[in-house]
């Protein structure tokens, strides 16, 4: 791609993050390579019941009816005894789903008329008999047993599995995704099959509880062959579905606050990241090297100590190209300071300055920082306490409106400090929640809306350690840096062959195939991951944090340290895809013949998308673990992620650049003056980009004296307070201490107890102990008289 914005060696790179990959993209990454020859098995199976009843006319050539007619004849075959002939029905179905590719001529057709076949098959009930299926399958121990004695699990473990798996993914990304052009009946058809997987009909617990049952199943070692790329795949697609996407938060967010009679947000997150640019990379010690080598001829310059604030007054970025080279170079070779922003960066930074150019030849970009600054209510109370201790000697506690005996200085700052005074919906829940503590008698039952995430928290509620730590597992054994261990998981059952390759070349393929599956693993998790702490800290804060303690115990702060831990130019560029086995491609084009070169070429993409979108997920979860939480902001020092993150800042892209920033901000002030010094590029950066804390001393360091150190206690305590939440809210009634006493004593002596069976032989001895060799205090009973 031409690029006018960045260097040669880091191209600026043209992502647009979103829910999810192009519809032809997430429907290509079901299947894996070695599985492509089993499309033709199931067209085989459909033609074999279709032609006898078609009298040679193709799928497309029916009339509704006739469809109709067809598909509910396969369903039948889903009922018969014979396993053999339910997989044969299955598939017939599968190849319908798949888009009946033997009738069409291009891959838009295949798209058409997949989508056409999954709201067909939706209204005449085949996801709820694939569901059945699916249950007998997963309880079928003979399987389980079976997988379990093999040395090696391949494909064939998991035939029946992936076949109703790639269907109900297909139903369910088919239907998921909304066009313009949709018939009415069609809309109606897709919110009642959100309401069937959110709010379960025939049983308690929602359909993504029996997928993360399948991962926990998977990662326990009792159904090896569960084919868990599929599984992980369509649980992330259900929840998209169900829950909603990120556009869906956003309007959820601003709807929930406009309830809570909160002010409006200050601005759409989403907008403001899109119109983002990214920054030029930092530069690394070893490429300081390099150029200090290549200019070794130039005559070094003494480092002239300037005042912060004059930075850009002294020296004018505009004057003369050559001058504002050869200064940031100095100043990267000699000081071991990475120079500040580049030309354009310090435009945006710089609206005062006058140009010494025609306009003509500058890009004008947006003035002032992107993000309007926020103030919590705690940073308005903590500036008051130092300011009364300062100048009046004592401190009023809470009160933030009595400014009496205080400078005008103060009054104008605490003003300013007032009007960007930002009161999130966790702020509200927090302070309702301990209201609720408090007063549980006074207050009553908490009205709890019963929305699709509320359900979902309550099914998974009780397992949900176990859940976390099986995710967690998948996503290790995945990661790229991982290595291969005989006691870790198996991960690919559903991309190895039964028979392994001979030649060189297939075993070229089967590399490639076992890279992207694995890809494909990591870019499902890390999506669904950050889907529930989204969707929990909006229904509440106590959820997230709920989720989060558990991903923090399991360690996932520092595997996605590990992650990062890799050349992630590498990485983001990957050409792990074969492009002419993609699905739609293959069905509808004549395979060429592989050879190492087709193999190697991959397709002409600047970039790898699901491998950009995973880096900004995993980046986005670690903000969420992170954010206003010492003690694991701590554990980011600790593990060093300072290079690991800073390496990442290599890729030229705008939102990535973000994320890896906040992460560097909330730790810069226990890196020490040194790093920050050796790091200016990367601190203008955070101040250009990241949003501005008022009182946040983020660059300076200066309170790390005074912030107490006992991080375990704030994580006891924050766990006190969601054990409290989920006990008031989720726990039986009659384990409630408030629950009705019977207070009358006929009633009470006229229960009948249970007692033990060894209780009739040993109540003489009881009665000796513990009734006639106690002494009777009469005077006691008088006293309460």
């Amino acid at each position: 791609l031409p690029n006018t914005q960045g260097s040669v060696d880091f191209p600026t790179v043209e992502f647009e993050y979103g829910d999810a990959d192009s519809r032809g993209a997430e429907l290509a990454e079901l299947y894996s390579y070695t599985e492509e020859p089993e499309l033709s098995t199931n067209r085989r199976c459909f033609e074999e019941e279709f032609c006898p009843q078609a009298r040679g006319r193709q799928w497309s050539e029916l009339d509704t009816a006739q469809q109709r007619a067809q598909v509910l004849r396969l369903l039948e075959g889903l009922e018969v005894v014979s396993r053999e002939r339910r997989l044969r029905a299955a598939r017939a179905i599968l190849y319908l789903a798949q888009g009946v590719f033997g009738d069409c001529e291009s891959e838009g057709d295949v798209l058409h008329w997949s989508r056409h076949n999954s709201f067909l098959l939706y209204q005449l009930g085949t996801f709820s008999a694939f569901l059945e299926l699916l249950s007998m399958e997963i309880d079928n121990s003979q399987a389980c047993s079976s997988a379990l004695r093999k040395p090696a699990i391949s494909l064939a473990d998991s035939t029946e599995l992936r076949v109703l798996l790639s269907v109900m993914y297909l139903l369910v990304e088919n239907i998921r995704v909304e066009l313009e052009t949709d018939p009415p009946e069609w809309k109606s058809c897709r919110e009642t099959f959100r309401t069937e997987l959110s709010f379960p009909m025939r049983s308690d617990e929602p359909f993504a509880l029996l997928l993360f049952t399948m991962v926990t199943k998977f990662c326990s070692g009792h159904a090896p062959h569960f084919p868990m790329k599929k599984v992980l795949l369509l649980l992330w697609k259900v929840l998209l579905f169900t829950l909603g996407g990120f556009e869906a938060l956003q309007m959820m967010k601003v709807r929930r606050r406009e309830e809570l009679g909160l002010p409006p947000l200050p601005e759409d997150s989403i907008q403001v990241m899109r119109s983002m640019r990214a920054a030029s990379p930092p530069t690394c010690s070893i490429e300081l090297a390099e150029q200090q080598q290549k200019r070794g001829h130039r005559s070094r310059r003494p480092l002239m100590k300037q005042d912060s604030l004059d930075i850009y007054n002294e020296r004018d970025p505009f004057k003369n190209d050559e001058t504002g080279v050869d200064e940031e170079e100095g100043d990267e070779v000699d000081g071991g300071i990475e120079g500040e922003l580049d030309l354009m960066e310090r435009d945006a930074l710089l609206p005062t300055i006058p140009a010494q150019r025609p306009p003509i030849e500058r890009v004008s970009f947006p003035k002032g920082l992107p993000w309007a600054p926020k103030v919590r209510q705690k940073d308005i109370e903590h500036f008051l306490e130092a300011s009364r201790n300062k100048f009046i000697g004592f401190t009023l506690g809470q009160d933030t409106e009595t400014l009496i005996g205080l400078p005008r200085p103060i009054h104008e700052s605490v003003k300013t400090l007032k009007q960007h005074k930002y009161v999130s919906i966790s702020d509200v829940q927090i302070k309702n929640e301990e209201e609720l503590e408090k007063c549980p008698m006074s207050l009553g039952e908490e009205e709890v809306q019963e929305t699709p995430c509320e359900v979902l928290y309550r099914a998974m509620l009780y397992n949900l350690p176990q859940y976390m730590i099986a995710l967690l597992k998948i996503l290790l054994a995945a990661a790229p840096t991982s290595k291969a261990k005989t006691d870790s998981i198996n991960i690919l059952a559903d991309v190895l062959p039964e028979e392994m390759p001979i030649t060189v070349l297939q075993s070229m393929k089967l590399g490639i195939d076992v890279n992207r599956h694995k890809e494909i693993i990591v870019k499902s998790i890390s999506a669904l991951l950050l889907l529930l702490l989204k969707h929990f800290k909006l229904n509440h804060i106590y959820q997230l944090e709920y989720v989060s303690q558990h991903l923090v115990f399991a360690n996932c702060i520092p595997l996605i340290l590990k992650f990062f831990n890799q050349n992630i130019m590498s990485y983001i560029t990957a050409k792990n895809s074969i492009s002419v086995l993609d699905y739609p491609h293959c069905t509808v084009h004549e395979l060429p013949e592989l050879t190492a070169e087709s193999l190697e070429a991959g397709d002409n993409n600047q970039f790898c998308w699901r491998n950009l979108f995973s880096c900004i997920n995993l980046l986005r979860i670690l903000n969420k673990l992170t954010k206003w939480k010492h003690s694991r902001t701590m554990m980011l020092v600790v593990f060093k992620s300072a290079p690991i993150l800073k390496r990442a800042l290599k890729v030229k892209q705008a939102m990535m650049q973000l994320y890896v920033l906040k992460l560097l901000k909330i730790q810069t002030k226990y890196l020490g003056r040194q790093w920050r010094k050796s790091n200016m590029k990367t601190m203008s950066a955070i101040y250009q980009k990241v949003r501005h804390r008022m009182n946040d001393d983020w660059a300076y360091g200066n309170d790390i004296d005074a912030r107490p150190w006992d991080f375990q206690a704030e994580e006891c305590t924050l766990r006190a307070s969601i054990e409290a939440f989920n006990s008031r809210r989720y726990d039986k009634p009659q384990d409630s201490e408030f629950a009705p006493v019977d207070n009358c004593l006929q009633s009470v002596l006229g229960q009948r107890l249970e007692l033990p069976e060894d209780f009739h032989y040993s109540y003489e001895l009881w009665l000796e102990r513990e009734v006639f060799s106690q002494p009777i205090r009469w005077e006691e009973l008088l006293r309460y008289q």
